[in-house]
């Protein structure tokens, strides 16, 4: 914290194609703290990597405060980004955020914002919170890192959050630590949030198309499911899983249409084919690499399966959205 005034400044680092909503989300629970203290509790700071105009994943754009070199006086950093996000000259902008952290700075990323976070090496040897709709991605490119689904981590001086509402539920830990908890259960209810999350409070998941979320799931289902996900690449045969979770394949298979509008099996491939579907708009992996991450010997039957669930095949959803990136000057949604 800030000596002189008492005041907590924090930094945000945006990248082309932030998510908006993360941005807004942080700062406008500090906002009103501020207000309904009628102190200057908290301040904050836009930040891009060159000082220039950045624009977000919804098109609108932001004038930063002042450039990453520039950057002092900060008592928090946090990265905002899709997960393809990467600094135009990373050797001196992943050296500024060492030199941040060095000097007490508490870092952070949120949504996306854990890629270049990672990437700069500041998350080696700390457990970090991604957003389901980017595990399967992260994970593949930091296989070492530590990643819980809770919607927020704070280990040491790292700080993640996995989405915007994530966001609001963090600020509001800062505000309460500041200001109280008068001052945070005021804030909340001015933006008519109902529950104050923090650590250890998991992510709602979406069951693979069904309008339920995993946690709304019967326990033997819920389990079956957590069986699929834990075996994405080495996949598992649902006989096997069924005996796991303590049913017969014939109970699974009622139990998992009433619960999901699907077989166990059906359900199985769509999980595999979302986490294929991350690789292949997340990361540069091949998609003979791809198709082996989850769980196929060889391309053409993955590829098979992925034109079945998005209507086209992993190649062209590539080249679909490297190109609208390039034309339309917009990220993939984060």
């Amino acid at each position: 914290m800030n000596d002189s005034n008492n005041t907590i400044t924090l930094g945000f680092l945006i990248f082309p194609g932030f998510p908006m909503s993360c941005l807004t989300s942080a700062i406008e629970p500090l906002r009103a703290a501020n207000e309904i203290s009628g102190v200057p509790a908290f301040a904050w700071k836009l930040i891009s990597e060159s000082g220039a105009r950045v624009e977000s994943s919804a098109a609108v754009g932001f004038d930063p405060d002042l450039m990453l070199g520039d950057a002092t006086g900060l008592d928090y950093l946090f990265l905002l980004s899709g997960p393809r996000a990467v600094f135009d000259t990373p050797k001196p902008s992943n050296g500024q955020l060492r030199n941040l952290s060095r000097h007490g700075v508490r870092i952070g990323g949120v949504s996306g914002g854990v890629f270049p976070l990672a990437r700069s090496g500041l998350l080696d040897g700390y457990t970090c919170s991604v957003h389901w709709c980017y595990e399967a991605a992260f994970a593949a490119e930091f296989p070492d890192h530590r990643v819980e689904s809770d919607v927020i981590i704070v280990d040491r001086n790292r700080l993640t959050a996995s989405g915007a509402s994530a966001v609001f539920d963090l600020m509001l830990g800062l505000i309460d630590e500041r200001l109280g908890e008068d001052v945070m259960t005021e804030v909340a209810c001015w933006f008519q949030h109902p529950l104050v999350r923090g650590q250890g409070v998991r992510q709602k998941v979406p069951t693979v198309r069904r309008e339920s979320t995993s946690d709304m799931l019967p326990p033997a289902v819920k389990h079956a499911v957590q069986v699929f996900t834990d075996h994405i690449e080495d996949t598992v045969n649902v006989d096997d899983v069924a005996q796991i979770v303590g049913l017969s394949p014939r109970q699974l298979e009622r139990k998992f249409k009433a619960a999901t509008g699907q077989s166990p099996s059906h359900y199985y491939r769509n999980l595999r084919m979302n986490a294929a579907r991350q690789l292949v708009l997340y990361s540069n992996d091949s998609m003979a690499s791809i198709a082996l991450a989850v769980g196929y010997a060889t391309t053409a039957p993955m590829v098979q399966r992925y034109r079945e669930a998005f209507g086209m095949t992993p190649q062209q959803d590539r080249q679909k959205i490297n190109l609208f990136r390039v034309e339309k000057n917009r990220s993939i949604p984060s």
